[in-house]
């Protein structure tokens, strides 16, 4: 299936399948403005172009891509917020990702911050973040999308949730929906609201963050906190996930916190405050995050792999990260084999301390119904394959390991399945 039959531009284009992770209604963050325009960069006026404003000045966070090729608006965006600028806007183009692009790209992605700082009225320092994603190694092209930027900002922005849909859709790539969620939280008596959007479907393996995704808040944290918030979810989220083990030149997660809600500025030294608030967006990221892997590019499988008693939380994460990367894990899975023997395989070969004689693995369904157990204290389980067979048909699977150490190291990771349907999507990205 040629990639552009992935794209879907309306909901009514939208699979059952899909359609049911894409909110009807949102509660939205106060003080922040969105939208998306077409600039024919991408076929058929596919939205392909977004702005997250924040109508006063934002405290901003950020983590990058550790690929050693980092896109140009990586390299820009990070000297920016270097820099410890406050942030008006996020500026997001799709379609191409101005990855491997040298000095000319660059040059294109400061010239799209600068646009957009003059087009809002910043023009003292850069307040503006940029972002792209699509085929790496080809220049943007400037000359459609420059035009559209005063547009984009002084005809579509605004604050219903048309706009947040519609300034998630402009973020697309492979995805086939886009991946949208908001809530309110309540910190000692002050309520806030989160809003998040984000894009993948393929290459997603992390190893910082990963792929491209945006928390906005209308709570009063601290720059300093919300880089530590930030990369607190993020390792347990967007850091946690995987479709096909590959990590993107462009990966970007980044939040802003304008404070429009007031209440006293949180900070790390905030105590209990700053703890919940950590804690509300690493659930909130993680959720965000497990929409990418349910689009996981050929996926029909969503499986969490749960990992107990490593001797800390970077070793669970490890073996976690190992199983869901492992592509005999994958296949079998697609193919609704119990094949346990992949998962003890790449238990050992993750080259963390594990208890042999003491290691479980078991299949859990999401149906509230028995455990499928298929090793217990390292020794290998009879099993029935019509209840393996059962327990493989559904949509979303769990696979619980523990290592059997003394340590109280937990970690889970959320992947897919890795079908016929892969190969196809990614054997013609480019045409």
């Amino acid at each position: 299936m040629p990639v552009q039959k992935r794209l879907f531009s309306s909901f009514s284009q939208l699979s059952n399948k899909y359609s049911k992770y894409v909110p009807t209604e949102g509660i939205y963050p106060k003080g922040y403005l969105v939208g998306s325009v077409s600039t024919g960069v991408k076929k058929n006026n596919q939205l392909d172009l977004s702005i997250i404003k924040s109508i006063n000045p934002a405290n901003a966070a950020a983590v990058f891509t550790t690929n050693k090729f980092k896109a140009a608006p990586v390299q820009v965006s990070k000297k920016i917020l270097d820099q410890g600028n406050k942030i008006n806007s996020i500026v997001i183009n799709s379609g191409c990702a101005n990855a491997v692009t040298g000095a000319n790209g660059l040059k294109d992605a400061q010239e799209i911050v600068k646009t957009v700082d003059q087009t809002i009225g910043s023009t003292d320092v850069a307040s503006t973040i940029c972002m792209s994603t699509g085929v790496i190694g080809q220049p943007l092209q400037m000359n459609k999308i420059l035009p559209q930027i005063p547009k984009l900002i002084n005809e579509n922005l605004g604050e219903s949730h048309e706009s947040w849909v519609s300034c998630a859709k402009g973020i697309m790539t492979t995805d086939t929906f886009p991946k949208l969620i908001s809530r309110s939280i309540n910190i000692n008596g002050n309520t806030y609201t989160i809003a998040g959007l984000s894009k993948g479907a393929g290459m997603i393996c992390p190893n910082m963050a990963t792929l491209l995704g945006f928390l906005v808040t209308d709570a009063p944290i601290s720059s300093g906190a919300l880089q530590s918030i930030l990369k607190y979810s993020v390792d347990r989220s967007f850091n946690c996930i995987s479709v096909d083990g590959d990590m993107s030149t462009n990966d970007t997660i980044a939040a802003l916190a304008n404070g429009e809600a007031g209440g006293p500025e949180i900070n790390e030294s905030s105590g209990e405050s700053y703890n919940k608030i950590r804690d509300e967006f690493t659930q909130f990221a993680q959720s965000l995050a497990q929409l990418v892997v349910r689009d996981g590019e050929g996926a029909t499988k969503f499986v969490t792999i749960k990992v107990q008693n490593a001797e800390s939380f970077k070793d669970a994460q490890k073996v976690a990260k190992t199983i869901s990367n492992s592509p005999l894990v994958k296949t079998a899975l697609y193919g609704k084999d119990a094949n346990w023997g992949r998962i003890l395989c790449a238990i050992g070969y993750s080259d963390v301390p594990v208890n042999t004689e003491k290691t479980n693995v078991s299949f859990i369904p999401t149906d509230g119904s028995a455990d499928l157990k298929l090793l217990v204290n390292g020794e290998p389980q009879q099993i029935d394959e019509t209840r393996a067979s059962e327990i493989l048909e559904f949509e979303d699977l769990e696979i619980h390991v523990d290592l059997g150490t003394n340590g109280d190291g937990e970690a889970s990771f959320w992947t897919c399945d890795l079908s016929h349907e892969y190969v196809t999507i990614n054997g013609d990205y480019r045409s």
